[in-house]
């Protein structure tokens, strides 16, 4: 397995997860209803195992050995990718700001969620589809096999020190759970 590898087995995680975040979206424009539980974990997966997790490996080990290696930031696939993690991050302050009054039911709050979740999972696929297909496939061009032991190595000692033992897998769970619909 390489490092690339390893993101890629994430990104298939993070897809179920936004699945689910368009089925609740869906379920909240038929039904006017909110499941916040359901949201809140969905949430809480974003901001923990995309972002912290996920989005630490890319952008703490990743995306400065590509740099190292001669691809560039700006105006290249790494600005790109750190610009559509900024505007994930964006996205899903809004979806957890409006959670609260769209679970109860306020106004037009639910409406609004549910556009949030949609174009939230929008972004993030279009993201992943970019990674998988263009920068991933860059990365295993420029990077030497050393290089991706390095990576796994750092992505390994990050899960332990960001998110600690079995937080991983309590999300694998999750999107198993979630998948069930």
């Amino acid at each position: 397995m390489t490092a690339t590898d390893d993101l890629r087995h994430e990104h298939e995680i993070i897809l179920v997860i936004m699945d689910a975040a368009d089925r609740e979206a869906s379920s909240i424009t038929d039904t006017r209803q909110v499941d916040v539980a359901t949201l809140e974990k969905i949430v809480d997966f974003c901001r923990v195992f995309l972002d912290r997790c996920h989005h630490g490996k890319e952008e703490e080990y990743l995306f400065p050995l590509l740099e190292q290696r001669g691809v560039g930031r700006e105006h290249g696939p790494v600005g790109v990718m750190l610009h559509e993690h900024d505007a994930g991050r964006q996205r899903l302050k809004a979806v957890a700001a409006s959670l609260p009054q769209a679970g109860t039911g306020g106004g037009g709050a639910a409406a609004a969620l549910a556009a949030e979740l949609r174009a939230y999972a929008a972004l993030l696929r279009a993201h992943i589809d970019k990674e998988n297909n263009v920068l991933f496939p860059l990365a295993d061009r420029v990077l030497s096999p050393a290089d991706q032991e390095t990576l796994l190595r750092a992505f390994a000692k990050h899960e332990a020190e960001e998110i600690g033992p079995g937080v991983h897998e309590k999300y694998h769970h999750l999107a198993h759970e979630l998948a069930q619909g």
